[in-house]
C-alpha cells in the first residue's frame, strides 16, 4: 500500500513578538484578561513589508533542508491560506518560484483555520492516486493584516506564521493512516471578512465601516468546535479501527485552551496528550497545527511508532483530522 510519509517539516515565523500588554489600550489588565480566557501569552506579527508568501517560503526552505532534498524534487505544492498575498495569482506559485520547484504544479486552498488539514488531505490524495510522488504542503496566514484592532473579542487571539510539511510516497506502516474532512455551509456567516471579494467589493465606504476586516461570532464558533471536534476524534478512531486511548498525541487547532479542555473532558482523554504551543503564537489560522506539529516533531516529543491525530477547524464552517503513524 502506498502511503504519504512525512520526510521533512519547517516553520516560518515573523521576528516581531507581541505580548498581551500590547492590547492594554483596549483591555484593562490585558495580559490577565487574555491569558485567563484563551491561554495565549504572546504572538508574532509581520512587519509592514512582509506578506504571507514570505513566511511560506521561509517554512518551505526549512522543510526542504530538513528533508535533505532540492525544490526541483517537488511535484505538487498546496498552500492553505485565507490571507493570500493578493486575490490572484495563487500564493503557491510565488512560493514555487522562490524555492526553485520548477517541476511542480501549485495552487492555493482556503478552508480558513482548517486549511492545513484540508491541504494535507488533498496532497495525500494526489500521492495515493499516483499523480505526485513528493508534495509540499504549507499552511500560512498573516491575520495581523486583516484584524480589526478595535475589536477586543478577536484581535488579541491571532498571530502570523507559516508551517510546511513534505510528503513522499512510500511503502510500509508509517505515514498518513486516515483522513477526515467535513464542511457545513450553513455556518459560513460565523467567520468572514464581509468586504473582500465580489459579493461586496472593497470601497472607501466599506473600509470606513471596517467591513474589510475579520469578523467572528465567537460564542457560536466555540459551541461548534466543542461539538464537532469530539465527534471528529471518535469518527477517525472508528474508521482506523482503534480507540481514542490508543492515540499517543493529539495536535488540535491552536485557538483556545478552553476548547481543548472541553474536548479533553468529552472524549475522556488526558490533557497531557494534547500538544499545545498557542501560548507562544496565538491562533495562526492555517499555520496553527503545522507549527505545533513541526515544533513537537523536532524537539523529540513525537517519537517513531507513535500515533498522532492532527485536527483543524475554521470558517466555512470546515473541520477535519489526520491520523499519522511515525
Amino acid at each position: 500500500m502506498i502511503r504519504s510519509q512525512i520526510i521533512g517539516s519547517g516553520a516560518g515565523l515573523p521576528e516581531r513578538v507581541v505580548g498581551n500588554d500590547f492590547f492594554s489600550y483596549l483591555i484593562d489588565d490585558a495580559d490577565e484578561w487574555i491569558s485567563s480566557r484563551t491561554g495565549i501569552r504572546e504572538r508574532r506579527f509581520v512587519s509592514p513589508n512582509e506578506s504571507t508568501s514570505d513566511l511560506a517560503v521561509r517554512a518551505a526552505k526549512a522543510a526542504l533542508a530538513d528533508a535533505g532534498i532540492d525544490g526541483s524534487e517537488i511535484d505538487c505544492i498546496v498552500v492553505g491560506t485565507s490571507t493570500p498575498d493578493m486575490i490572484l495569482p495563487a500564493t503557491a506559485c510565488m512560493v514555487q518560484k522562490e524555492i526553485g520547484a520548477q517541476n511542480a504544479f501549485a495552487f492555493d486552498l482556503n478552508s480558513v483555520c482548517g486549511s492545513f488539514v484540508f491541504s494535507m488531505d488533498t496532497a495525500d490524495s494526489f500521492i495515493r492516486a499516483g499523480k505526485a510522488r513528493t508534495a509540499l504542503v504549507i499552511g500560512a496566514d498573516t491575520y495581523s493584516k486583516i484584524l480589526n484592532f478595535e475589536d477586543k473579542t478577536t484581535c488579541p487571539l491571532f498571530g502570523d506564521g507559516a508551517a510546511a510539511v513534505i510528503l513522499r510516497a512510500g511503502e510500509g506502516e508509517t505515514g498518513i493512516q486516515q483522513t477526515f474532512i467535513r464542511s457545513d455551509g450553513n455556518g459560513w456567516p460565523l467567520i468572514q471578512v464581509p468586504s473582500s471579494g465580489s459579493r461586496k467589493p472593497v470601497t472607501a465606504e466599506t473600509i470606513a465601516a471596517k467591513e474589510n476586516t475579520f469578523y467572528m461570532a465567537g460564542k457560536q464558533v466555540y459551541v461548534f468546535a466543542t461539538e464537532a471536534i469530539p465527534e471528529l476524534i471518535q469518527t477517525v478512531c472508528d474508521q482506523a479501527g482503534i480507540t481514542p486511548d490508543q492515540l499517543d498525541w493529539l495536535i488540535p487547532h491552536q485557538a483556545n485552551l478552553r476548547i481543548i479542555d472541553s474536548v479533553s473532558k468529552k472524549n475522556h482523554i488526558p490533557k497531557e496528550k494534547f500538544l499545545v504551543n498557542l501560548q507562544k503564537y496565538g491562533n495562526t489560522a492555517a499555520a496553527s497545527v503545522g507549527l505545533a506539529f513541526d515544533e513537537f516533531r523536532r524537539n523529540g516529543t513525537i517519537k517513531p511508532g507513535q500515533l498522532v491525530l492532527v485536527m483543524g477547524f475554521g470558517g466555512g464552517l470546515s473541520w477535519g483530522g489526520l491520523l499519522i503513524r511515525f
